[in-house]
C-alpha cells in the first residue's frame, strides 16, 4: 500500500465521530447498519453524520449499498485489514537491528 493512501485512510478515522461510526460498523459486522441506526446508536445529528459517512466512504474504509429506500454502511472490512497490515509492516525493525547489532550476528 503507497504511503499516500494509508495517509487518507488513518485521516478519515482522525475525528472522534467517526471514528465511533467506524467502531459501530466494526461491531455491527457484515450485515452492517442503516443511517437511520447509525444515527440512534452514536447520537449523531442526521446531517453531520452524512458529512462522516462521505468522508469514511471517500477514504474507502467504508462501504455503502442502496436497499430499497435505506443505505447500508458497512465496514471495508478488507481496507481496515490492509491500514492495520501497512502500520504494523515494520514493527520492531529497528529493535532486531539493534540486538543483531549489539551481538554481532
Amino acid at each position: 500500500m503507497k504511503t499516500e493512501l494509508a495517509s487518507q485512510g488513518f485521516a478519515s478515522m482522525g475525528s472522534e465521530a467517526r471514528l465511533a461510526v467506524l467502531r459501530c460498523l466494526v461491531r455491527a459486522g457484515s450485515t452492517g447498519l442503516s443511517v437511520g441506526d447509525l444515527q440512534e446508536r452514536t447520537g449523531i445529528a442526521p446531517s453531520t453524520l452524512a458529512h462522516h459517512l462521505k468522508f469514511l466512504t471517500d477514504a474507502d474504509v467504508i462501504l455503502q449499498e442502496k436497499q430499497g429506500r435505506s443505505v447500508v454502511n458497512r465496514a471495508n472490512y478488507d481496507r481496515l485489514r490492509a491500514l492495520a497490515a501497512f502500520i504494523l509492516s515494520e514493527c520492531c525493525v529497528d529493535e532486531t537491528l539493534l540486538t543483531d547489532e549489539q551481538t554481532g550476528l
